[in-house]
């Protein structure tokens, strides 16, 4: 490592598109030893995930449709950081309700992660979820679009972590919460960080 790293400036950017979730960017930046580069990015909203953990430990798992890649896939209830100023726990405790219809008595973090760094800044937060409850049938959100075409499992923890290494479950935020629950578990809980836990950057 150099004595003294090289700050990369953005001499330019310009807007390519601008969405609700996402905008596309062309960044004009400079580089080591002189010289400026073309980088085009997504900056991303953020997102939450939720590894789910009930008394039997088993984890419960979504099936969902992503048009990007054409078919169904193994994912955590998750959902965008997209409510300015809202705390992610609470985000993720909204999203546990919607998806699979569950509360969840404790919230402790168990990773963060950007998902994409070679283009993208979306940064992931993986809360683990546990003292789980049903929400009341009268109170469960209506589920719409891919959401309404969810399914929704429970299975053991060590099967899910399985499912990762045979690539059965490749959705990141999924891989990295399952493996990283298992870690956690393996070492009585004493590695994870406290909801509120600041936001890495």
């Amino acid at each position: 490592m150099s004595a003294v790293e090289h700050r990369y400036e953005v001499r330019s950017r310009q807007v390519r598109y601008s969405g609700r979730i996402f905008e596309v960017v062309s960044e004009e930046v400079t580089m080591p030893g002189g010289g400026t580069a073309t980088r085009d990015l997504v900056r991303h909203v953020g997102a939450v995930a939720v590894v789910a953990l009930d008394d039997a430990g088993q984890v419960v798992l979504i099936r969902q449709h992503r048009q990007p890649v054409g078919r169904r896939l193994w994912e955590l209830p998750a959902g965008l950081t997209d409510v300015a100023g809202e705390d992610p726990a609470v985000t993720a405790a909204r999203e546990l309700a919607e998806e699979v219809d569950l509360a969840a008595g404790r919230f402790d973090v168990l990773v963060d992660l950007h998902s994409s760094p070679g283009f993208t800044n979306e940064l992931v937060r993986v809360f683990l979820a546990r003292d789980l409850a049903d929400v009341p049938a009268e109170h469960r959100h209506d589920r719409h679009d891919e959401e309404a075409d969810l399914q929704i499992v429970r299975i053991d923890l060590d099967e899910a972590v399985g499912m990762v290494l045979a690539g059965e479950i490749t959705n990141a935020s999924c891989v990295a919460g399952l493996l990283a629950a298992a870690r956690a578990r393996d070492a009585g809980w004493s590695a994870l960080r406290r909801a509120d836990a600041p936001l890495p950057g």
